[in-house]
């Protein structure tokens, strides 16, 4: 008899500690790092700042070293590291710069998934085309889909992983709603509501 209360006594102390080690648990899962929003938030404004100022140093920052980029043109395939990423940037902001031309860009974030050590993000962006004076030509303007994935680097800095977009029509980013805590951009008018 007093073998079987000695064993009650230890099965019930092994399920108070093992109530009490889960209690701990929760409490440790529920206590984790809240979501970095305004670190993520704040690359859009960098990648905002780098395509309206053709800044390449900036885009080198933003991307981790194996990043891989997936664009929409069908004659693209995917691009995988950030001294391709940077090449291609180079090449286009080139293009840009030849024509005295100069862009607009914003972004409109909808779903935010995160981890511990990444985010991903999606959303909507708008591209304004502003040619050089010279040119004569109108304004245009071009939209996405786009996702991006961000990963903590050995820094613990924020940085994009992967980057991937398509085409979307320009109302998907006129028409998206801000939702808390994620990035909206500027309030970026139609450009057809600006025509006089």
């Amino acid at each position: 008899m007093k073998r079987i209360l000695t064993l009650l006594n230890t099965l019930w102390l092994s399920s108070l500690l093992l109530a009490v080690s889960f209690c701990i648990t929760s409490l440790s899962v529920s206590a984790a790092e809240p979501i970095p929003h305004k670190t993520l938030n704040a690359n859009f404004a960098k990648l905002t700042h780098a395509f309206e100022q053709l800044d390449l140093t900036t885009m080198e920052n933003l991307y981790t070293d194996d990043a891989v980029y997936i664009s929409e043109t069908q004659e693209r395939g995917i691009i995988s590291g950030k001294e391709n990423i940077l090449n291609l940037y180079s090449r286009f902001f080139n293009k840009i710069k030849h024509k005295n031309a100069t862009l607009e860009v914003d972004f409109r974030i909808l779903v935010r998934y995160t981890e511990p050590n990444s985010a991903t993000d999606i959303g909507y962006y708008l591209v304004r085309f502003h040619p050089g004076k010279e040119s004569g030509e109108p304004i245009s303007e071009f939209a996405g889909k786009f996702v991006t994935v961000f990963t903590k680097d050995s820094k613990q800095q924020w940085k994009i992983s992967v980057d991937s977009n398509t085409h979307a029509a320009p109302h998907f980013y006129y028409d998206a709603k801000p939702v808390p805590n994620l990035y909206y951009g500027r309030q970026f008018i139609a450009a057809s509501a600006t025509k006089e």
